[in-house]
């Protein structure tokens, strides 16, 4: 069983901002929206603001944000995990689950960040080129869509609407 390839993003598990595993079948239904986060990019004021938009609006029709942060990009995620928290969560009311912190590149990537990568490689390759890399997952587990960095949250609103439509 062990030795199964993981085929779906349900497949994986991953630890919280507080270090518990977090089993990614819990999502099973919903429509993920996975991005890799820094509190000091010059990026993170719009994406948090529209994240957390599109979460207000969504979340009720069963989309969920997934953030990952990631200090690999200037290291310009530098802080624990509850400093993350607290700055997400207070200047950008963010209300999304927020993950712990993890590498998105090399020998020590996270292995869902390997799996996202491998099923949706980018422009220049696979390797997730700066903070707040968009993945779109429909309610399958399946990777549809990536986003570069400076594609903003909000225009990517007209796909999760068809996506949630979807049975």
């Amino acid at each position: 069983m062990a030795s199964q390839s993981k085929t779906s993003v349900h497949d994986f598990t991953v630890k919280d901002a507080k270090g518990q595993d977090v089993d990614l079948s819990i999502y099973k239904g919903k429509l993920l929206l996975i991005v890799n986060v820094a509190s000091q990019c010059g990026l993170t004021n719009s994406n948090y603001t529209e994240l957390s938009q599109l979460y207000d609006k969504y979340k009720n029709q069963g989309l969920e944000i997934l953030a990952f942060p990631c200090n690999q990009f200037g290291a310009q995620e530098p802080g624990d995990n509850e400093q993350i928290q607290e700055f997400a969560c207070t200047r950008f009311k963010a209300e999304f689950p927020i993950f712990d912190k993890v590498d998105v590149n090399g020998d020590n990537a996270a292995p869902l960040y390997k799996h996202l990568k491998s099923s949706k490689g980018g422009l220049f390759g696979d390797s997730i080129k700066w903070n707040f890399s968009k993945f779109l997952v429909d309610k399958e587990g399946n990777v549809v869509e990536r986003y570069a960095p400076t594609t903003s949250p909000l225009s990517i609103e007209k796909d999760i609407k068809k996506l949630l439509e979807t049975a």
